[in-house]
């Protein structure tokens, strides 16, 4: 059986570092957890981050990287802290649990980094194409990026809801427009991750805006954000308050 979350941290954004937290949390404790962490665009060589014209656009919020992470950490330095929090994930969703771990694949070097240096060794089940919108590209070495993943780690006894199992693994799903955060993903996206699985508390270790608790909320589930950063955490909690549920 699950142990049993405290009342007091239910339906809250808490901010605090998403490890730190986790491991504060009981074992198996946690039905999905669906979540983007920061991508260390930065420090790809592949983005034009580097010479300061900020990927596809000049303007490009995550240029200046996020409030409370500059995004920009050594390659193996970053590979370490994601593979860290996927062990705190892991050990806290259930025998029947889910991770919806959303990264994007990247240029390291002229190479791809297709993040296997992160979750090789954990369970991933299967991986989801997430299609978004077109854009420019300035690159001439590359063909337009357009998607980005989402790696489904499971434990063993984890099982897709009723007729989820009808969806593909690419999911065409447009951006997140009217999102102040650096790196919004939309709702539908998140929405669709909960209502695939079956039961439990959904938590996200990288709130940022408070996408996954909007979904949460509107599925009628529990949920727990984490957030580093006191910006983000203010952004989220005005945005839950104030959504039309």
């Amino acid at each position: 059986m699950p142990n049993t979350i405290p009342e007091d941290i239910l339906n809250k954004i808490h901010c605090d570092d998403c490890i730190q937290f986790m491991n504060r949390m009981p074992e198996k404790s946690i039905g999905v957890i669906v979540t983007s962490p920061p991508y260390n665009l930065k420090n790809s060589t592949g983005n034009g981050m580097k010479d300061g014209r900020g990927g596809k656009w000049s303007n490009a919020k995550l240029i200046k990287g996020y409030s409370d992470h500059a995004d920009d950490m050594p390659h193996e330095e970053y590979v370490k802290w994601q593979r860290n929090c996927l062990a705190a994930m892991f050990r806290i969703i259930a025998d029947d649990g889910v991770i919806f771990y959303n990264h994007k694949w990247r240029v390291q070097n002229g190479l791809l980094q297709d993040r296997q240096d992160i979750v090789n060794g954990f369970p991933v089940r299967q991986i989801i194409i997430w299609k978004r919108n077109g854009g420019i590209n300035f690159n001439a070495g590359y063909f337009l990026p357009t998607y980005e993943v989402i790696y489904m780690i499971t434990k063993s006894k984890f099982k897709l809801t009723p007729k989820s199992n009808q969806f593909t693994d690419i999911w065409e799903i447009s951006q997140e427009m009217e999102n102040a955060h650096p790196a919004p993903f939309p709702v539908e996206l998140v929405r669709r991750c909960i209502v695939s699985s079956p039961t439990g508390i959904v938590l996200d270790p990288f709130i940022g805006s408070g996408t996954t608790a909007v979904a949460a909320k509107l599925l009628n589930r529990d949920w727990i954000g984490i957030d580093i950063s006191e910006e983000y955490c203010k952004m989220a909690n005005n945005r839950i308050s104030s959504y039309l549920f």
